[in-house]
């Protein structure tokens, strides 16, 4: 019971210090660095305590990045040095102390380059676990995160949305005749296009296959009309350089009113889609949403 009431305490303290800001985790562990050499003072020299200097050394090297925690690794040996001088230890040499300072500050630093290592690694599976491989867009797993922080906002400020579900038409036909390695081309240089022709607080993602979603925020169907219109000219424009029959179905919802579920945003654009499609293809579908 003890030992989980403390993993508990530490998953927690953990978990709040990285909600906090730089700075704020800054301070923090200089204050805990300083405490541990008042700690470690006040024991004496019977008591080592330098493995506790790791933490605030983990804590700053997790939180703000390598280059903090090789600070906090220099912070941490010379706090445990003047500690070591200020109790009175006498050694049988006098280069003893500066080599058990020095030797400390290389643990400390070994530990801090493989916590950085370690996070960089971990940010980077995460990342690429919401990237599409292929075109380098955003996931369904991605999507679904950002939409729904779009729904939160636009239902906190009141602002509207457009969001359009976009399927090109005949990429079945591509992928048949002239193989899936044109279809990737194909699909990455419609993603670029759309990147290159969106804002940057846009949101672009590929659901699989030929099929594209991309959420405006705070955007109205008469601007959104526009960027659609935009961007159905491009795609094809492209697509008729490469000799690709390639034209572009598109289902667009501006919500005045947010959506109750990303899945209920998604599906109403994509029964647009499947209208514009139905009713001849190269078609661009919108609707307003307003209760």
């Amino acid at each position: 019971m003890p030992d989980e009431y403390i993993e508990n305490l530490s998953m927690k303290t953990t978990e709040y210090i990285s909600n906090q800001s730089k700075p704020f985790c800054i301070a923090f562990c200089l204050a805990i660095l300083f405490l541990m050499g008042i700690v470690d003072y006040i024991t004496g020299e019977e008591i080592s305590l330098s493995v506790f200097y790791l933490i605030p050394v983990s804590l700053a090297t997790w939180r703000t990045g390598r280059w903090i925690g090789i600070l906090f690794c220099f912070f941490a040996a010379l706090v445990w040095f003047f500690t070591d001088f200020m109790t009175g230890h006498i050694y049988s040499h006098f280069i003893i102390p500066y080599w058990n300072a020095f030797e400390r500050l290389c643990f400390f630093l070994i530990v801090s380059y493989f916590l950085s290592r370690m996070k960089n690694s971990l940010m980077r599976e995460k990342l690429l676990a919401r990237i599409d491989s292929l075109t380098g867009l955003l996931n369904r797993i991605a999507l679904n995160d950002a939409a729904q922080r779009e729904i939160d906002k636009a239902r906190r400020f009141k602002h509207p949305f457009t969001v359009a579900y976009i399927d090109l038409d005949n990429f079945k036909m591509v992928n048949d005749q002239l193989g899936h390695s044109v279809g990737d081309t194909l699909l990455q240089l419609v993603a670029d296009i759309i990147k290159k022709n969106t804002r940057v607080v846009d949101i672009v993602a590929r659901l699989g296959g030929d099929e594209f979603i991309i959420l405006l925020p705070e955007t109205e169907i008469e601007s959104a009309q526009v960027v659609f219109k935009k961007l159905q000219e491009r795609i094809i424009e492209a697509m008729q350089k490469n000799r690709w029959p390639i034209t572009l179905s598109i289902g667009a919802v501006t919500y005045i009113n947010p959506p109750d579920t990303v899945d209920n945003m998604i599906k109403k654009a994509d029964n647009l889609m499947y209208s514009a499609k139905n009713s001849g293809k190269n078609k661009i579908i919108q609707e307003l949403i307003d209760k």
